[in-house]
């Protein structure tokens, strides 16, 4: 069933995700409640303070300033302020900056910025008239207002950092799972392989069609590939300058007597200059034939594919044509993620290793660049030519 494998694959590790950055957020939001909660009563601590030295005013006139009491509730307390009359005129400041008092425009914006952080007290007192009393936040209640800020940022890198850590931890894990598999894959093979060419020799001996074993001997050749190729997974990969036209023209005619009679399959590479780009050409073939092997299963076996190759200044192109099914444009990405596949049969993981092998070994690009559904899609690989 189509991408059955790959939710498989996916559904334990996407539970722990969830679980773990579920937690995160739960853990961020309980602290973030909590610490707005403590902001809002201390400042309805420091709105009540000021509200006291305001009655206070009012009772007991301007000298309430003064009084030994109100300048402990108000002082202590680091609450910034400026009291002005009816006309503007500052009588008294606490913790404002004598530069911001001192010039005309940034008075008034200091007293702007104060009648935004709370509402202004007017304050009628029995001799001197009425004044006005503008204050802001204390220096605490600044600094626990962000705080709740501060913590989600953290909690958000350390949600980020754990990602990436479990994220990168996973690729590594199954990294190493896929290399072993893979060269234990080629360790078995040898055996078969050593044992099939004992088989040919003997055949070559024998009164046959020796057209018969020649393709046998082909189609070993092609197993000892595969199993190098195999075998070269996990290992440090050597590039050499080699003819592209010449790599890509194997793949091509190795499938041409293999694939259906409905089926028809041209090349342009070996009737053109050589290109040459640094390429390991058992793992650059491997890509190939990838891309062959899905443009047939496309064709349903009836149909074209053309493999064209190109150049520009500094890149080679390899183009793989069908006229196949196609391929709907969300997908045109998740094709090369390991486990999609849309085949009752096989695992998803060709176009996954074709696009590692291009990207991290070749430096390149694997990418769908055209495809319509009912009429057909084209692969490009695109790798740098080697330098003249």
């Amino acid at each position: 069933m189509k991408l059955s494998l790959k939710k498989r694959l996916r559904q334990v590790p996407y539970r722990k995700k969830v679980v773990a950055f579920s937690l995160a957020f739960v853990i961020a939001g309980v602290s973030l409640l909590f610490s707005f909660h403590m902001s809002r009563l201390l400042q309805h601590k420091e709105m009540n303070e000021m509200a006291l030295w305001s009655f206070a005013m009012e009772r007991i006139g301007e000298s309430a300033h003064n009084d030994p009491i109100v300048y402990q509730v108000i002082h202590n307390q680091k609450i910034p302020y400026i009291l002005t009359d009816e006309s503007g005129r500052i009588e008294k400041s606490h913790l404002i900056p004598e530069k911001a008092l001192a010039h005309p425009d940034i008075r008034m914006k200091t007293i702007m910025r104060l009648a935004r952080q709370n509402q202004p007290i007017e304050i009628n007192t029995p001799r001197n008239g009425k004044f006005i009393l503008f204050y802001g936040n204390s220096q605490l209640l600044n600094w626990l207002i962000f705080f709740p800020y501060a913590q989600l940022a953290v909690v958000a890198v350390f949600a980020l950092f754990t990602f990436i850590t479990f994220r990168t931890g996973k690729q590594d894990e199954q990294n190493r799972v896929w290399i072993g598999l893979a060269k234990e894959t080629a360790h078995q093979l040898g055996t078969p392989i050593s044992s099939l060419m004992g088989w040919i020799e003997y055949l070559r001996s024998q009164p046959i069609d020796q057209s018969a074993v020649d393709e046998m001997s082909n189609d070993l050749a092609r197993l000892v590939k595969v199993a190098d190729r195999f075998g070269k997974i996990g290992s440090e990969t050597t590039l050499t300058d080699s003819n592209l036209n010449e790599v890509v023209g194997s793949c091509v005619h190795y499938f041409k007597t293999r694939i259906p009679r409905k089926v028809t399959l041209t090349y342009n590479g070996l009737a053109m200059a050589p290109i040459t780009a640094r390429l390991n050409g058992a793992l650059f073939e491997w890509v190939v034939e990838n891309l062959l092997k899905n443009a047939l299963d496309a064709l349903q076996g009836f149909g074209n594919i053309e493999v064209r190759l190109s150049e520009d200044g500094d890149n080679a192109y390899v183009d793989v044509c069908d006229t196949g099914k196609g391929i709907a444009k969300s997908n045109w990405k998740s094709i090369f993620e390991p486990g999609y596949t849309t085949k009752t049969r096989g695992w998803g993981l060709g176009l996954s290793l074709s696009k590692r092998i291009i990207e991290e070994y070749h430096k390149g690009k694997i990418s769908v660049v055209e495809s319509e559904l009912g009429k057909g899609t084209t692969i490009r690989i695109a790798i740098h030519k080697s330098d003249t």
